[in-house]
């Protein structure tokens, strides 16, 4: 294994364990449940909006994979826009469409450490694992936008089976 993986996998060991962004939010609006049924992982996301800025928050439970994804997004877009989220999730999406490619420079500059999960493109059944936070977050976003008042709305879908 180079250098290069090993730090990659420390990032993610760390991200899974810290789980960074995990709680609830007393006032979201809005909110998505994800599962895989591949492999049971799941997470709750829950988003607010502040000022056009996202303020996240997310409980689950998965493998290490799904849940250093989702600590890494959460760090990632926290106080972002939406359009820079948009952004964010469609670099990453292209990221694991990679099958194992090399991700070009700005885009792993723009995804920060999420660039570390660039050799799960490599397994497919793995991809789901990490677009799932991304998914939620995505979701509960939209919820956000369009709610008018915070009112917790809840939404329930599995991943796409064709990744």
């Amino acid at each position: 294994m180079s250098d290069l993986d090993q730090m990659y996998q420390q990032i993610i060991l760390d991200a899974a364990r810290e789980r960074h962004g995990e709680g609830q939010l007393p006032t979201a609006q809005g909110e998505s449940f994800q599962v895989n049924p591949s492999c049971g992982d799941e997470v709750t996301m829950q988003v607010e909006l502040v000022d056009g800025k996202i303020n996240l928050a997310w409980t689950g439970h998965g493998c290490s994979i799904s849940q250093a994804s989702i600590s890494l997004m959460s760090d990632l877009v926290s106080d972002k826009s939406v359009a820079e989220f948009d952004q964010l999730y469609e670099t990453f999406h292209q990221m694991m469409e990679l099958r194992g490619a090399e991700l070009d420079d700005e885009s792993a500059d723009q995804l920060e450490d999420a660039a570390a999960l660039s050799g799960v493109s490599q397994f497919p059944m793995r991809i789901k694992c990490a677009l799932l936070g991304w998914m939620a977050l995505r979701d509960a976003t939209a919820q956000a936008l369009a709610s008018a008042t915070p009112d917790n709305a809840t939404s329930t879908t599995d991943i796409e089976e064709d990744n």
